[in-house]
């Protein structure tokens, strides 16, 4: 191995924290990754790496040659695509949120494998917070604010939301047109993640946000589910218009209060921020811009 194959099987093992989880993502054997940094530690007379049965992490030395790593890998790949003009190649693993990838993801895929036929895409699926670099993925598709100051993010779109529910509730509770009208009302309570506690609505007024809470016989943890439970006329509930667009269509769901709409939820593409951006990852990430950019304007607000 040369010396930049042997920088990058290293970075992925301290990413990895793992000799034979790096070895099978850069398709080598064990054994080979073994006598590698073996080599490696050799050739530059300190220990990179502490070895236990069951981990494997970066000496101080260690993480100060991974940092060095990291920017000249990047440094090299992007010269090379600069140079070459190649287009980017090899394994891209992305994290996406399941219900927004199946709307506007997957439908254009096929036009970004196409444009980029050397490129291998694993999409895991989650809305849970991930450890990137540990997991080795490349970057992860979110829906909300960012909270996560360790990763780099970059916005690619803004979801209109709505407030909604269907005919036999508003047939049993009455239609309410204004917010003072919301008393009496019930909502199905979506829990959040991250607080374990139920979202409050959101209306907006005069420009800015007002929260309503309304109680809630029955609350839920999947969006799915929320928007299946109002359809059963078990309440009012908000979330991204494109979610329930044929459902709004067909009147099988109402829309209320639209003069007080909720605030659009960003969509956001993230990467750490220890890690050179990839032309990999770059251009997916221009090209997930691009396809929320030609989606329908009912469906989002794109800044």
């Amino acid at each position: 191995m040369d010396r930049l194959d042997v920088m990058r099987l290293f970075t992925r093992i301290v990413e990895r924290r793992s000799f034979t989880v790096a070895a099978q993502d850069l398709e080598l054997p064990r054994s080979t990754a073994t006598q590698s940094i073996k080599q490696l530690e050799a050739r530059l007379g300190v220990r990179l790496l502490q070895r236990t049965t069951r981990h494997v992490r970066p000496t101080l030395d260690g993480e100060a040659y991974y940092r060095r790593c990291v920017a000249i890998l990047g440094e090299v790949e992007d010269a090379d695509s600069a140079f070459s003009g190649a287009k980017p190649k090899g394994q891209l693993r992305v994290d996406v949120h399941g219900t927004l990838a199946r709307h506007f993801v997957l439908p254009a895929l096929p036009s970004f494998l196409a444009e980029y036929p050397d490129l291998k895409l694993h999409l895991g699926e989650g809305d849970r917070l991930v450890d990137l670099v540990r997991e080795g993925i490349d970057c992860v598709l979110r829906v909300g604010d960012l909270q996560d100051s360790a990763m780099v993010g970059r916005r690619v779109a803004l979801l209109k939301e709505v407030t909604c529910a269907s005919p036999a509730y508003l047939a049993r509770h009455g239609t309410p047109t204004q917010l003072e009208e919301l008393e009496g009302h019930v909502a199905v309570g979506f829990i959040s993640s991250a607080t374990g506690s139920m979202i409050p609505l959101e209306f907006r007024v005069d420009g800015a946000p007002r929260n309503v809470t309304l109680p809630a016989t029955v609350t839920v943890t999947g969006a799915e589910t929320y928007a299946s439970a109002a359809k059963l006329g078990l309440g009012l509930i908000q979330l991204p218009r494109y979610h329930v667009e044929s459902e709004l269509l067909a009147g099988t769901l109402v829309e209320l209060l639209p003069e007080h709409p909720p605030s659009p939820t960003p969509v956001s593409l993230l990467y750490p921020r220890s890690r050179q951006l990839s032309p990999r990852v770059r251009v997916f990430i221009d090209w997930l811009t691009r396809v929320f950019a030609n989606a329908s304007s009912v469906a989002l607000a794109v800044e």
